[in-house]
Parts: structure tokens; sequence; C-alpha cells
């Protein structure tokens, strides 16, 4: 029998400084602590003390048993009998309710955890309960608080000890885990907050010594200026020196280095129309807030002393480039730019108006009353529970912008909702009312930092792009981590199972690639812990199922942390859930527990075109797929809505399993409803809210690694430049059809089975406007959702 097992990491508080009030818990400390034993196995066969007593520790414990020995009589948690088997928790629910007096613990003693091992066990007779081979190994629970009923009350004592020492043959020490559960709490994990070192005279004079001997291509002028172009997509990949685009990763690298790096001073940057979601932009923000921290550093220069700067410059701009230009020190824009904080919209397209007048009838069974992904091709209008959820994601995101931008500009909160109602259009108004700095073309702001710069006005200010500042090592700037190693595993995209012939390199989640590299890392021993980062809507169930499998494989062995993008729903969020803790962004599209499949009947179609079709076959169910010039007949559809539900269980349950939860919980935050990383984590399916810093430092705390020492990340997605990624960019280069083409092939892939996604038509709205054909946009929307 396979079971979830918690093995608990804090440190037991000494007894003899509890207040009067906690006098009453000792003996269930110690009744919980000494059937464990003085030492257990731990990952990589490291041996742990989980309890010991120094000579004063036992005189104060001894002196404390004597002190409350009349209470502890009574509630007779010290027999022999309950120290030589595993304490089960119904047996404690017993003895608790038995005791003459309750114990009187306070809601403070709830915060103190205890260092015992103990396994989960849920109960198989219970038909609410998931099958036993779901049951997670590495997930980690506190209990905090216990469940006791009328007929546990009245066992007598010897049945308890028969039932304990029954189960402790079974499965060891075993807990049932309660509606009320309790997790760790989010103020448990470290923050990974960027702390600026101001370098000393030894490290500085060896970052000089590098620079000398860097590469050519890694040489940068002192009093450089690092200029980037915030534009389009932003990927979660690192990108090879053959691709174009941004990649977030290198971007937030760039930020780190520029802001050790003694040759640059600034930052200056171009913020254009941004296609990608708010967790990166948050992301993004979080580095420009970073960097400027990094004022301490004092440039001398014609013996006037300087800070580090960071500006940014917005020709177009609307709510989310604004967001990201306020977090900078100065912001200017172009009397001629376009500057709009109207609001947010979200938008729904629905085909089954078209599809009916060509003769197409969509056959989709989708398992969540909040799945909306197959609305748009079998209603005319939104649902009820779809708008629901939708105008649960747009408070969010509104509240969240009206929230930062009122701290950024120093505005009450209603003034910030009243300018945008007001709809100001003039840019004049802007800058007058202090919510831009100036109005300045481009080349004036050059010459404005030129002039603080001491650069003379015949001169030309150094400046230095993201991509020639990318090439610059870490090493160079000493930035380079310790022996620890941690391995990061990035998954972008849609999910497959296997390659398809028309797939692009690097634009989606291939299962079986992905797998190679979790195997990879669960079999080197160099590696403390992994996390893998996810910026996907979903995808192929199967494949979400099997990469789920390999990361819980991993976990069992070694620290797994989930980092969330944008995304990391359905398929997505799939795949999180077997990782022992999960990482979101406030406004992280997570959750979206449900599946959808289905098929299109094109009879009326080819009656109209007068194509016929005629298929032989033997087996009843041998037509349920092949033939569709037809409808399902009664029994197929039976077969069809049973094959999805049991889909959806097996979903769910793992998901229940893996977050701690009973199946009633878990249905109430499922049934695909898409959730933000905020209120995900209000509901028990994220751990913790912040960004990869802090996943790497939530890492490095669940390995053991003190914070303030360097880890050496080790990326194990990095692309290699391939010959038709090559040709792709030249084919940029001659027709500039590339993003057209490429995003056509990838969603016109054939999809089959099962569907783990995310409503395209969701994602695609809530990132932006597309830039390709209106026409290409409507069908990759379509087709996002098979």
């Amino acid at each position: 029998m396979m079971t979830c097992t918690k093995h608990s990491l804090v440190t037991c508080p000494t007894l003899l400084f509890f207040p009067s009030p906690f006098l009453s818990a000792i003996p269930f400390v110690i009744s919980t602590l000494l059937p464990v034993g003085w030492g257990r196995q731990y990952n990589n066969n490291e041996k742990k003390t989980l309890f010991s007593l120094t000579p004063n520790s036992l005189c104060n414990l001894l002196l404390l048993l004597h002190l409350l020995q009349p209470t502890m009589s009574k509630l007779l948690l010290l027999q022999s009998s309950h120290l030589a088997a595993p304490i089960h928790r119904r047996t404690f629910a017993a003895i608790l309710s038995a005791a003459s007096k309750p114990l009187d613990i306070p809601s403070s003693i709830s915060r103190l955890h205890f260092r015992c091992q103990f396994s989960l066990s849920l109960r198989p007779n219970s038909p609410n309960s998931p099958p036993s081979s779901l049951r997670e190994p590495s997930r980690k629970f506190l209990v905090r608080a216990f469940d006791s009923s009328s007929e546990e009350t009245k066992k007598t004592e010897g049945e308890q000890e028969d039932e304990q020492e029954k189960d402790g043959k079974e499965s060891g020490s075993e807990v049932r885990v309660s509606s009320e559960r309790v997790r760790k709490s989010e103020e448990e994990y470290p923050s990974g907050e960027f702390q600026f070192e101001k370098p000393g005279a030894w490290k500085s004079f060896v970052v000089k010594l590098r620079m000398l001997v860097a590469f050519p291509w890694e040489r940068v002028r002192k009093g450089s200026v690092l200029t980037m172009k915030l534009r389009g997509q932003i990927s979660e990949q690192l990108k090879s020196r053959f691709s174009s685009g941004l990649s977030l990763p290198q971007l937030c690298e760039n930020f780190v280095k520029a802001a050790y790096d003694p040759r640059i001073s600034g930052v200056y940057l171009h913020i254009d129309t941004l296609n990608c979601g708010w967790a990166k932009v948050e992301e993004i923000r979080r580095h420009i807030l970073n960097f400027r921290k990094s004022g301490s550093a004092i440039v001398l220069v014609l013996v006037l002393l300087y800070c580090k700067f960071i500006v940014a410059f917005v020709p177009v701009c609307q709510e989310k480039e604004y967001y990201l230009a306020c977090a900078c020190d100065e912001i200017y824009a172009p009397p001629s730019g376009y500057i709009s904080l109207f609001g947010f919209t979200v938008q729904a397209s629905f085909l089954r108006g078209v599809l009916d007048k060509v003769g197409i009838e969509p056959q989709v069974e989708r398992i969540g009353k909040y799945k909306s992904a197959g609305d748009q091709l079998t209603r005319t209008t939104m649902s009820k529970e779809n708008c629901e959820m939708l105008n649960s994601l747009l408070d969010n995101i509104w509240g969240n912008w009206l929230d930062e931008i009122s701290s950024a500009k120093g505005k009450k909160r209603d003034k910030v909702i009243d300018f945008v109602d007001e709809g100001v259009f003039h840019i004049e108004r802007l800058k007058k009312d202090g919510w831009i700095t100036d109005l300045k073309y481009d080349d004036e702001v050059i010459s404005m930092l030129k002039e603080k710069l001491g650069v003379q006005k015949d001169k030309t200010l150094p400046l230095v792009d993201y991509r020639k500042y990318s090439n610059v090592r870490k090493w160079t700037l000493g930035l380079i981590g310790g022996k620890d190693q941690i391995a990061v595993i990035r998954a972008s995209g849609s999910i497959s199972r296997t390659r398809s012939p028309l797939s692009i390199s690097g634009s989606g989640i291939i299962g079986e690639q992905l797998i190679e590299k979790i195997r990879s890392v669960r079999e080197s021993k160099r590696y403390k812990a992994a996390i893998i980062r996810i910026d996907s809507p979903g995808g192929d169930a199967l494949a979400s199922d099997l990469m789920w499998r390999e990361i819980r494989l991993l976990a069992a062995s070694k620290p797994v942390i989930a980092s969330m993008s944008d995304l990391a729903a359905s398929g997505g969020y799939y795949m999180a859930m077997a990782a022992q803790t999960i990482v979101a962004e406030n406004l992280t599209l997570t959750g979206s527990i449900g599946v959808v499949t289905g098929k299109f009947n094109l009879g009326n179609l080819y009656q109209k075109i007068g194509f016929n079709k005629e298929i032989l076959s033997r087996g009843r169910f041998a037509e349920l797929f092949a033939a569709e010039n037809r409808p399902f007949s009664p029994d197929e559809a039976e077969l069809f809505s049973r094959s999805t539900r049991r889909a959806y269980q097996q979903f769910r349950d793992k998901a229940a399993c893996s977050r701690s939860m009973s199946i009633e919980e878990m249905e109430e935050v499922a049934q695909g409803r898409v959730w933000t990383g905020n209120d995900a984590a209000s509901r028990g399916l994220v751990d913790a809210i912040g960004g990869f810093s802090r996943a790497v430092a939530i890492a490095k705390q669940k390995a053991n690694i003190p914070q303030d020492r360097q880890v050496k990340l080790v990326e194990l997605s990095r692309p290699s430049p391939t010959l038709p990624e090559i040709l792709s960019g030249i084919g940029s280069t001659l027709a500039g059809v590339e993003t057209t083409v490429k995003e056509l092939l990838q969603d016109m892939t054939f999809c089959e089975g099962v569907q783990a996604r995310m409503d395209g038509i969701l994602f695609e709205r809530l990132e932006g406007t597309s830039n390709t054909n209106p026409f290409i946009a409507f069908l990759k929307d379509y087709l996002s959702s098979l």
C-alpha cells in the first residue's frame, strides 16, 4: 500500500519556558516525540537527530513531570503500551476526549510544530477517498487539530491498543486527513528578497582583473547605460544566439548583473506594447525595484557623486506597460505618444452560430461547471459560471493594479479610479497631474542622460543593448554560485506527449523530453534540489499524468519546488501539484482542474457539399472516434461520457491527495475554475506567493542550504540552435510571416484524447490583442480548446 508521508522539519521549542497555559500540552508533546526514536533515515541517507535531551534540559523536564504528575495520571498518556507502538491519530482523539479536564491549548500553540515522522492513510474503505495508487510519499502535512467522534470516545483502552497495533503493522504511524487541515503558512517560507551587498575592496579588485581578461564580446565601456526594449512576447525559455525576442530569465539576469557591474551607470528602458501575462510583468517589475536598491553604488565623475538610475520611455502605453514603468525612477513619453489608461476587459468569442450554418455539430464533453474550454463551440453566449469566474479574475487584476499604481505614484486609490473613469487622453494632462515625469523625445532623453553622466554634448552616450549584455558572464562580475547545485527545469507552452512533425523546436512541452530531464535530475547526486518552472495552459491529459508521476518520484528523493509563471492551469497545474511546494505570483492564472474532449459531427456538411463516407467495422464501439459523419449513438455517448468523468475523477483525486485535502474540499475549488495565484493560495492550491527568487530560497531551505550561501542554478532547458530555428529566423527577414505560420502550424497539430486545457479564449484575451491576422487569431482560439 502506497501512503502519503510527512516529515516535519521544525524544531521543537524548549519546554522550560512555556507559560502556564502551555503546561497542559506538555504530555502531548512528550507522547508525540518519544515514540519517534532518537534518529531516523533522512534524504540522501543522512542521519538526523529528531529529539535529544541535554543534562540541563533533562533535569528541567523531570521537574516538570513531577509537578504535572496529577494531571498526567488523569490523561494516561505515558503508559508503556502507548509508547511501544506508533501513535495513531484516532487514539489521540479518544484519549484527549476521555480526559477529565480537557486540554487547554491556546491558538498560539497551533503554530508550534513538533519533529515527528508519520504517514498519511486515506481510508481505503471510504467512498470519498482517493485510491491507494494515488497516494503520494513526499507530501508534507502538519497536524494541529484532531477529530473525535462519539463512537471513538466509547472505545475501550484495549480496543485502542489493538487498533494501534494493527495500524502500525500496516503502515507505521498513520493519520487521516481531516476536513480542518492546516498547512504550513506562507510566512514560514523564506521571502527570497533581493539584498544588495556592496562589494568589498578585494572583490572589486578581482572583478576588475576579470574584466581585463574578458572575451571581446563581454567588453563594456565604463559609464555605459544598459538599454533594453521591452516589447511583444517575453518567453519563459532561454534564448540561443540564433533566436529573436526576449527571454524572461535572461532579462532578469541582466538586471542583477547591471546592479553589480561597476561599468553600468544606469538602465534606459523602452517599454512598448507587451504581449505577456501579468506574472511575467510582476517578475520584471520586481527586478526593476531590486536594481534601484543598488543606488548605494556610487560612481565618481568629475568630482560629482551620483547613484545608478533607471529611466523608462513609453511611446505607447496601456495599463500593463504603465504598471511596469511606474517601478522606474522617471517616466518619459513623446508629445505625440499614445497613453490610454481606460481600464480592463475580457472578451469571449463563440462559433456555434457559424458551425450551425455550415452544418457542423460539435459534440463536446466537459467536466466542471467552470470549464469554459469548448463553450465557444457549443454555446452562443457566456455561461453564468464562466461570467462569474471572469469577473473574479478581473476584480483581482483591477484591484492589484490600483493598489500598486496608487502606492507608486503616492495617490489615493479613489483618485486613481477617478482618473481612469475620466478617460483622459491628453498627454499633457498626464504630465500636469504627475502621472509621468515629462514629455521628451528619445533623443532628448539621451541628451538628458548625457548631461546627467557628465558626457560632453559632442560625444556619444555609451550604450549597451540587451543582446550584447546577455553575453556578459556572471563569473566576470563575481556572481557565480557556490558548490551546491539546484536544477532548473523549464516547462513552457501547450502540453503534448510526443513531438509532432509540424511542431517547432521550443514551441511547447513535449512530455517524453521533459520526463528525460526529470529522470536525469533524479538519478544525479550533484543536485540538492530541483525547481520546475511552469508556464502552460495545459494540453494532453495523459502527458500531464506521466509527467506528474515523474515529478512525484523526483520529489521522493530530493526537494522539488514548482514555480508558476503566467499560467499553470489545468495540465500545467497537474504537473505542479506533484511538487512539495508551489510558488505563484499574485496574478498567475492557475487551477482549472477539469477535462474536456469531443468530436465534430460533419454529416450535414457532407450532405451540403455532396460528400459521402461509409465505414465497415467490427466491435461495438469501433466507430467511436472514426465516424465523424454521424453523431454518437446512445451507447457511444454513454461510454464517451463515462471515460471523461473517469479522467476528471483521477485528476481531482490526485490533486486532493497532493494538496492534503479531502475529495469534497477539492471539489469545491476544482470544477474547472481558474484562480489567480492569490486566491489559489487562500484556498490551499498554492503554498507561497512570489517569483523565481522565492522558489530558489525555498529550495535552499528544503535542502538545508543556508540562505546566505550562494548556489549554482543549472539550467536543463537551455536551447541549442537547430537548422529549422535558423531557417525560421531567415524566413522572418524575407517574408515577415514567421509568427503567423508558426502559430497556425502549432495549433493545427492534431490533438488526440482527453485534454486538460484552459480556455484558449480566456488566455488570449487576458494576454492582450494578438498582432496576427484576425482570422488566424480567431481560428487559434477555436483550435486551442480542442
